[in-house]
């Protein structure tokens, strides 16, 4: 049976000022209409979010949306301690994927 996956995951700008934090199903393309500015009346265009920091995986949509909730409810101070503990750097995760 094929397993489908939901991914909450955190996104920033270039000097890493700005934090966004999201769900989806499908990380790449999703990663790409923030990248692309496919709305051009979002958030995350209007802030110039570009860099994928971090993600986590989940198989349940419920316990996806749970997570994305509880890390929005959180400070900013508890979204870069998480984003810290697997990317120091504030790297973009998904730089080599558009190449």
């Amino acid at each position: 049976m094929f397993n489908k996956y939901y991914y909450v995951y955190i996104m920033t700008n270039k000097l890493s000022t700005v934090l966004y934090v999201g769900v989806t199903n499908d990380l790449k393309r999703r990663v790409w209409e923030h990248k692309s500015k496919f709305n051009d009346k979002s958030f995350t265009t209007k802030y110039n979010i570009c860099k994928l920091v971090y993600y986590e995986i989940y198989e349940s949509p419920r316990d996806a949306i749970g997570r994305e909730k509880q890390m929005k409810g959180g400070s900013r101070k508890d979204k870069i301690d998480l984003i810290k503990k697997g990317n120091e750097g504030f790297a973009d995760m998904s730089k080599e994927w558009y190449l």
